[in-house]
């Protein structure tokens, strides 16, 4: 249990379902709250336990906002048995919702060495970080290329295409910086435009590194990965398989994943 003491009262000010079962939302955001892209935050809602009496309830979440944000974004699938996730999708504009004061997790560039190539692997809201770390110029400034795999079951939930090449745009005039990869991946149905598979499928058969027209080799990439546990675990498997290896020791690696599923 995280005492309300140490987290402040926001306000809900936005939401927007991408798809019956994915929505966003914004919160307001307290002025001291500071946070690198790719970290999470612990959202607290007073919630009716079984007994009848009021309960704060925590659940973590990734940040999707810039951190020159005045406001915080998050991304969430509505879990229909979810107490926490539909609770928050009925809520009104203008609910509490409680935020943490220090933010959480490693997920973040100043892991790696600058590379030729920065890789940012999620699956369904894994992405949220990613969107965060594309709001900042710094990345576009330490790698040459940045690629985004996003997996999720059925097209419509892609989340946050539109508002990545919008990003993407801002940079590309600037030759200086890095060059957009966005590769998506359908699993559950056949599109025009996306991969179909599991990313370590794609990632075996090499159809991965032929989309972004990039090799996934430690000598150039870093990687990031974010998302379900299963493809976190078996991504990371053959990713260390390949010579990749998380940093240890105030040395550089060039993987990091996120764990707090």
């Amino acid at each position: 249990m995280i005492e309300a003491d140490k987290a402040t009262r926001e306000s809900l000010t936005w939401v927007k379902f991408w798809a019956p079962n994915l929505f966003s939302f914004r919160t307001t955001r307290d002025p001291a709250f500071k946070f690198a892209a790719g970290q999470f935050a612990r959202l607290g809602l007073a919630l009716a336990s079984e007994n009848g009496i009021e309960e704060m309830v925590w659940r973590p979440y990734s940040i999707v906002s810039a951190t020159s944000a005045d406001y915080l974004e998050f991304c969430s699938v509505l879990v229909p048995t979810g107490q926490f996730t539909r609770a928050l999708s009925a809520r009104a504009e203008g609910s509490e919702i409680l935020v943490e004061k220090d933010p959480y997790g490693f997920l973040t560039t100043d892991r790696f060495d600058d590379g030729e190539s920065l890789w940012m692997i999620a699956t369904g809201t894994g992405l949220a970080p990613f969107v965060s770390m594309l709001a900042e110029k710094e990345h576009w400034s330490r790698f040459r290329h940045l690629v985004v795999v996003h997996s999720v079951r059925y097209a419509r939930e892609l989340a946050y295409a539109a508002e990545m090449r919008q990003i993407a745009q801002r940079f590309s005039s600037d030759a200086r910086l890095a060059r957009f990869h966005y590769v998506p991946v359908v699993t559950r149905e056949a599109t025009d435009f996306a991969l179909s598979g599991r990313i370590p499928t794609l990632l075996d058969s090499g159809e991965l590194e032929g989309k972004a027209q990039l090799k996934l080799v430690p000598e150039l990439a870093r990687v990031l990965l974010c998302g379900n546990p299963q493809m976190v675990t078996t991504m990371r498997k053959a990713l260390s398989a390949k010579g990749f290896a998380a940093s240890r020791r105030g040395q550089p690696g060039t993987l990091a994943v996120e764990n707090y599923w």
